[in-house]
């Protein structure tokens, strides 16, 4: 596939923003919809509405099996065990703090610890504050360097005999650069600490193997992967989720009930509770299918030469400081890029580069400590997806000059 048959499978590129060609880099926030998820959730909605296991008639069986084909595409996607490993929620957030509160359930007490990093967004460190406060928990912290790096060195001397479990991105989406993942894990594992690995943007960027990574936790959504809103995944190792308590009560998670006691449903109807967000699930499996299909040499080589020429641009323009700096490595930054001017205010470039067709996120993507750590108070975010064009990439340095030259 050529990227000109990309671009058509999805609607919403070929539309006009002030009367000029919609050029979406925002995708780190949220990525554009194939045409197949569309097709799907209409598809569920239109035909198949009726909850899922638990009527016996032919919609609600059909909107099962969607529901849990997708269960069986993300298995494979991301290379679990068993199916019963991987449990739905509505997206990154509810997974971490399902997490946070299940495993701090079970395992954490007062005066332990939990290890987050410099660079996560807010939903991989408010969950795990309110579960330290909540238990009488310690948090720490792995700093970050200049360049936006997590200092792995460091990580030795923050993991003692009280901490509980660690919980890192995959790729930071402040700062676009993969993490050593594999490296932090292993170093967590031989001190019997478990990981939970935030992959909002790594499951986007990299090809995940939870087996081979050998994570105890990992989590996703699926509107930054092409899917629909309101769907995530909790990937957890089944020795962790059997030990958890649940998260939610209700329909589907049980067992039996009676006022006397109640008894919880196996893995992984222990997790979901309530009815699900079965049309917008579904959409998963067509939006792995459509990822399955980016991985073509052609392909890879020509995103590559769009990130390698924007990153040359950000590095090269003294006007420009660029946050998440690769060592010399291309491969080790995804085509994120965050950054700010100086004397100019992020928001107002941003509006300009509205006004010009181009969607990009300004503001402190959710992640205030990152912003604290390099004392600014926002930056201005292009996040690139395979279906963004070099003609795009240099509108956009275009545009972003005729910005800048007009507000300094």
């Amino acid at each position: 596939m050529d990227i000109q048959q990309i671009r058509n499978m999805f609607p919403s590129l070929s539309r006009k923003v002030y009367g000029k060609n919609l050029v979406y880099f925002d995708n780190a926030a949220t990525s554009q919809r194939v045409q197949t998820v569309l097709d799907e959730w209409n598809r569920i909605s239109s035909e198949s509405n009726a909850n899922i296991h638990r009527a016996v008639h032919r919609l609600a069986d059909e909107a099962t099996q969607a529901y849990e084909g997708a269960r069986d595409a993300v298995k494979e996607y991301l290379n679990a065990a068993v199916r019963e490993e991987i449990i739905f929620t509505s997206g990154t957030t509810a997974a971490v703090n399902l997490v946070a509160f299940c495993y701090g359930e079970a395992f954490v007490k007062e005066g332990d610890e939990v290890i987050v990093t410099e660079a996560e967004h807010h939903s991989n460190i408010v969950p795990w504050q309110m579960m330290c406060k909540r238990k009488g928990a310690v948090l720490k912290v792995l700093p970050v360097d200049d360049s936006g790096h997590l200092m792995i060195e460091k990580l030795e001397e923050l993991i003692t005999e009280r901490t509980k479990i660690m919980a890192v991105t995959h790729i930071s989406n402040v700062l676009g650069l993969i993490n050593p993942v594999k490296e932090i894990i292993d170093k967590c594992h031989s001190r019997g600490v478990p990981v939970l690995v935030d992959g909002a943007q790594g499951a986007v960027h990299c090809k995940v193997d939870v087996q081979e990574m050998d994570c105890d936790f990992y989590v996703f959504s699926g509107h930054k992967l092409y899917a629909a809103t309101g769907t995530g995944v909790l990937y957890g190792k089944k020795k962790w989720l059997d030990a958890m308590p649940p998260y939610m009560g209700g329909g589907e998670m049980v067992g039996t009930v009676s006022f006397k006691e109640t008894t919880y449903a196996p893995l992984p109807m222990k997790f979901e509770a309530g009815t699900q967000n079965f049309a917008s699930i579904a959409t998963l499996k067509p939006a792995l299918e459509f990822v399955n299909l980016l991985n073509t040499n052609e392909l890879i080589k020509y995103n590559d030469k769009i990130k390698d020429y924007l990153l040359d641009y950000f590095n090269n323009d003294p006007r420009i400081r660029l946050y998440g700096v690769p060592r010399g490595i291309s491969e080790e930054k995804i085509p994120l890029f965050s950054f700010s001017v100086q004397g100019v205010h992020h928001e107002d470039l941003a509006l300009i580069l509205d006004k010009m067709g181009i969607a990009v996120r300004s503001g402190q993507m959710c992640a205030e400590p990152v912003m604290d750590r390099f004392g600014v108070t926002g930056m201005l975010r292009a996040s690139l997806a395979p279906y963004n064009t070099m003609e795009e990439a240099e509108y956009f340095v275009k545009c972003l000059n005729k910005a800048i030259d007009m507000l300094i």
